[in-house]
């Protein structure tokens, strides 16, 4: 039983992480995205 326990709070440990690093994946897309259509220069162009 308590086996079980571990495993579904894993579980949840694991989905919270994965949530958080979606979020922050998103939002350095929108930060790309929005770096490109303002005309910004990113770190490539500057080599």
């Amino acid at each position: 039983m308590a086996s079980e326990k571990n495993k579904s709070s894993r579980e949840e440990r694991l989905a919270a992480k994965l949530r958080e690093n979606l979020r922050r994946r998103k939002a350095q897309g929108r930060e790309i995205s929005e770096s490109d259509q303002t005309g910004l220069p990113n770190e490539e162009t500057e080599r």
